[in-house]
């Protein structure tokens, strides 16, 4: 494993349709603002309207570099249908320098 690296961060969200995750993700590699996006099926418990809600949903999980997080949280919440989308970025504490490396190479300077 490498040292810690700040410099990557895995940019979250969901969706309520495997299709709308799917066709983010792909745009978002596409673009270039991440390296790579792994989607998932999630039951999602949540307050929303005063109640709470429990509903399925997409989870993706967007690899990243750091200084693209806030690029990438604009061009997710400008393509996605929620009122208030789930978007959270949480630093990587340590990884593969290879992995690492590729990430940063694969994504937008």
């Amino acid at each position: 494993m490498a040292a810690p690296n700040p410099d990557v961060v895995v940019v979250t969200t969901t969706f309520d349709a495997e299709s709308k995750a799917r066709t983010l993700a792909a745009a978002v590699v596409r673009e270039r603002l991440a390296a790579c996006a792994q989607v998932y099926p999630v039951q999602s418990v949540y307050r929303w309207a005063d109640e709470v809600q429990e509903s399925p949903e997409w989870r993706v999980d967007f690899k990243t570099r750091a200084d693209l997080a806030t690029r990438l949280t604009g061009f997710i919440t400008g393509h996605h249908d929620y009122d208030t989308p789930e978007v959270v970025a949480v630093p990587v504490v340590t990884g593969s320098s290879a992995y690492l490396a590729w990430v940063a190479a694969e994504t937008t300077p």
